[in-house]
């Protein structure tokens, strides 16, 4: 980790944080301070350019460029001279690291990435330069860093005329990335729906799924989108190549090493088209979104893969990403020992010493053990082999085979458990915690597993002991302190998720809880005045600008999962109030949508919710066993636009009327209720099933 080499250094002013990523730059030798007024009010005194550097704990070029540059005494000494340096963790800050990407793009005309070097000026704090990592040396076709930093400073002393028109026009650029006001007042319609169907398909790569080339990252909202596509053409004409194109990138992925074919989990992408070598740092939120998303294709599919997958993953969150506070921590680091990779590859030659002769044919036959090494002289497994040929090619039966496997696959996880792990970052993110407990919940309900309601609800129980402060959530927990003001995607994709924990495990004060923050973001991140929703709040800290993402990036965007969220709570709570503020957001992102539907999956989806809004199915009734199986028989199969709630007659006193309305005193009873209409009461499940075929 950069920093470690560093220790006869003085600790900078990065000592005290919380983040792991600023801790480990605390004892370089430049002189870093955080993001903070002291900071700001530093570089005006002195006239000095802010240096802003941006990363997260996990990022491999991050520590090439600490290693190279900010580890080196003598790049150090022309940095403190220089500038007044700041180190930001862009996954506590997203709102700066938002702001300073396009930024970036603007000036560069090139897509940004981590570390993000950018060049502000002391008092507007606007950017005059920027890149992303730069080498020690010349090299790559960029300059060497120091040699940089010195044109830099002479450019911010020689040319302040030149850097004040540009600040003009960046500024100006950035008011027009909003989409026009005239946009609350359009006619929202399906075509977009279509559109972005036919957009995935014209980028999607038919050998290996994925919509790239390398390197390739999984893109679950692109998938997401084709996914219910699917399910919505299935009353006309089934739009099959929809749900191939979900299936096959799935599969790849699964077959590939980007899963952790011994661990489960993904990485967050890989550097080659075939998905067969990863990039191998593992993100809370990537796995957050795939874990749902492969249960659900399971559901769609009926292929055991995919179950086995979402089961995995699941399995690996609660064993190695669970806090013993309930918490789900950020990330795995690609590196360890000074490698990437190197805790996950394999000779075979060892493989052999740890197994026995049947486990050993059919793990080397499994991962292609026989085949030239592909990662650095070393094997990074990825299946090469279906169950059914090496049980066909060994004459035994595939179940045995899959018990060999089972049993190798454990016993070469536990000698791996014992190597040097990668660095884990610990912090505690709000915003990537709703996101796993939503996925928690949603994999729960398919997969039957209340151990996994049990996990999504420790998470849940943490984030609103320990982050909901003053009726106000915080972003970040780290070593007993959770401190900074949340932005859009915390609350929005925490309300999100205690919509998808009622359906798990009904809870009175959860939805009292999904009422308060719908409340926040009605109050402090809503533009009242042309709809959506900033991702800062109106009492955050002014910066250059105040973004209203409605893009999808590896995050879905803040308010495609506020309008669709908004919209679902509206239909629970029949509060109008929601229900016009998810409105008013797609209208607001309309312009942005049409422009590019398949780059607003988020806001699609909340789009088909308000064109065809979701059914929600409510149960009551004494006898909890029938209540429980009842529930289980709504949950199955794949039927994305449906709510299902089951509440025993002693679920409390404060519910909304519509679910207060069917208290009753029979062992079971369902309520299938669309818009602000409920059907008659069910007490029959072929009754029920008959009303669903209907409604549906």
């Amino acid at each position: 980790m950069s920093g470690t080499a560093n220790t006869r250094h003085h600790a900078n002013y990065l000592l005290n944080e919380t983040s792991p990523y600023l801790l480990q730059h605390a004892h370089n030798p430049v002189a870093w301070y955080p993001w903070t007024d002291e900071a700001l009010a530093k570089a005006r005194t002195e006239n000095k350019p802010i240096l802003l550097s941006i990363g997260y704990s996990a990022c491999h070029w991050c520590h090439v460029m600490a290693h190279e540059s900010f580890e080196d005494d003598a790049t150090a000494e022309l940095m403190n001279k220089l500038f007044i340096n700041i180190k930001v963790d862009r996954e506590e800050r997203p709102d700066l690291d938002k702001i300073y990407q396009i930024a970036h793009q603007l000036i560069t005309h090139r897509s940004g990435g981590w570390p993000l070097t950018m060049f502000l000026m002391p008092g507007s704090l606007i950017p005059f330069f920027g890149g992303t990592y730069f080498p020690p040396v010349p090299r790559y076709g960029m300059p060497a860093f120091k040699d940089l930093i010195q044109r830099v400073d002479e450019y911010f002393h020689h040319h302040r005329d030149e850097i004040t028109e540009q600040n003009t026009h960046l500024v100006d650029a950035l008011e027009r990335l909003d989409p026009s006001p005239k946009d609350r007042h359009a006619h929202v319609n399906a075509s977009p729906l279509d559109s972005a169907r036919h957009q995935l398909e014209h980028s999607f790569d038919p050998r290996f799924g994925g919509f790239s080339h390398a390197p390739k990252f999984p893109h679950p909202s692109h998938l997401e989108r084709l996914l219910r596509h699917w399910h919505s053409s299935l009353s006309n004409r089934p739009d099959t190549k929809a749900l191939e194109m979900v299936r096959t990138t799935l599969e790849k992925m699964a077959l590939g090493g980007i899963y952790d074919q011994l661990g489960g989990g993904f990485c967050r992408y890989s550097v080659d088209e075939k998905w067969m070598i990863p990039h191998f740092e593992k993100m809370l939120y990537d796995n957050a979104q795939l874990l749902p998303l492969y249960v659900q294709t399971w559901q769609a599919t009926q292929i055991p893969l995919f179950k086995r997958i979402a089961t995995e993953t699941a399995d690996w969150v609660m064993r190695e990403m669970q806090s013993p506070e309930g918490g789900y921590y950020s990330t795995l680091d690609a590196d360890s020992e000074g490698g990437e990779g190197k805790f996950y590859v394999w000779d075979p030659g060892q493989i052999k010493t740890l197994l026995s002769d049947d486990e050993y044919r059919v793990f080397a036959r499994r991962f292609g053990l026989n085949q030239p090494a592909n990662f650095e002289g070393h094997w990074h497994l990825h299946v090469v082999a279906d169950f059914t040929g090496i049980a066909h090619e060994l004459s035994v039966p595939e179940n045995r085979v899959v018990k060999l496997m089972d049993s190798a696959r454990g016993k070469l996880l536990k000698v791996r458990a014992q190597r040097i792990w990668p660095d884990r970052d610990e912090k505690i993110l709000t915003s990537w915690n709703a996101l796993m407990i939503r996925g928690m919940a949603v994999a729960a309900r398919q997969l039957q597993r209340d151990d996994l309601i049990d996990s999504a609800y420790r998470s849940f129980e943490f984030i609103r002991n320990s982050m909901w402060k003053k009726s106000r959530l915080l972003a970040t927990y780290k070593d007993g302190k959770a401190h900074l003001n949340a932005y859009l995607d915390d609350y929005a994709f925490l309300l999100d998720a205690t919509l998808e924990l009622l359906q798990a495990r009904w809870r009175q004060g959860v939805l009292d809880f999904a009422i308060g923050i719908a409340e926040v973001m009605l109050e402090h991140f809503a533009d009242p005045e042309h709809g959506g929703f900033y991702f800062t709040a109106n009492d955050h800290e002014r910066l250059i600008y105040r973004p209203k993402p409605f893009g999808d990036d590896a995050l879905p965007a803040g308010n495609g999962i506020a309008a669709r969220a908004l919209s679902r709570l509206g239909h629970v709570t029949a509060e109008p109030r929601y229900l016009n503020a998810a409105d008013h957001a797609l209208r607001a992102a309309w312009s942005s949508i049409l422009e590019l539907p398949y780059a607003h999956s988020s806001l699609l989806t909340a789009l088909e919710e308000s064109l065809y809004p979701p059914q929600m199915i409510i149960l009551r009734g004494r006898n909890k066993a029938t209540l429980s199986d009842w529930k289980a028989h709504c949950d199955s199969g794949y039927v994305p636009r449906r709510m299902t709630f089951a509440i025993p007659t002693d679920g409390g006193d404060d519910l909304p009327a519509m679910f207060a309305a069917h208290t009753v005193n029979e062992d079971i009873v369902a309520y299938v209720c669309m818009d602000t209409s409920c059907s008659t009461p069910v007490t029959d499940l072929q009754q029920l099933d008959k009303l669903l075929e209907i409604k549906s």
